[in-house]
């Protein structure tokens, strides 16, 4: 599985780090960007709540996956959606559309809010649309 969005920074790390521990050893989980930068703080901090540990993954683009065979590609940002390659070696292509939690204002705590339910909605697809139909 290969999660994108567009700087790799909060969604997708989210996602690949729910996926690793929801997943039971079942599945692969990647995460890249159309860019790199670095793991957000508070996407660190929301996942750690949940005892997830997702302070060594690093962003990275998706050039170095393109080659790879995947059976899920899912972009969890529009931006990816609409600016990523085809990925021939996909068995399926899937977008969730979430929104960007590190373009939340405000206090640490209600920056933090916001990541926490994207944090949530991630789980929530990753439990419907990924654990129970791979089973």
């Amino acid at each position: 599985m290969l999660f994108l969005c567009t700087h790799n920074s909060a969604r997708s790390q989210m996602a690949e780090g729910l996926l690793r521990a929801l997943g039971g050893g079942r599945f692969e989980a990647h995460s890249a960007g159309t860019e790199a930068t670095h793991v957000r703080p508070l996407a660190i901090r929301a996942m750690a709540e949940l005892g997830i540990d997702i302070a060594g993954q690093d962003s990275k683009t998706l050039d170095r996956y393109l080659d790879q065979p995947f059976d899920y590609v899912i972009t969890v940002c529009d931006d990816a959606n609409e600016s990523c390659p085809i990925f021939p070696n996909a068995r399926m292509r899937m977008h969730w559309s979430l929104p960007d939690p590190s373009r939340a204002t405000g206090t640490d705590a209600e920056q933090l809010a916001v990541f926490r339910k994207v944090r949530d909605e991630l789980r929530h697809h990753i439990e419907r649309e990924l654990l129970q139909t791979t089973r």
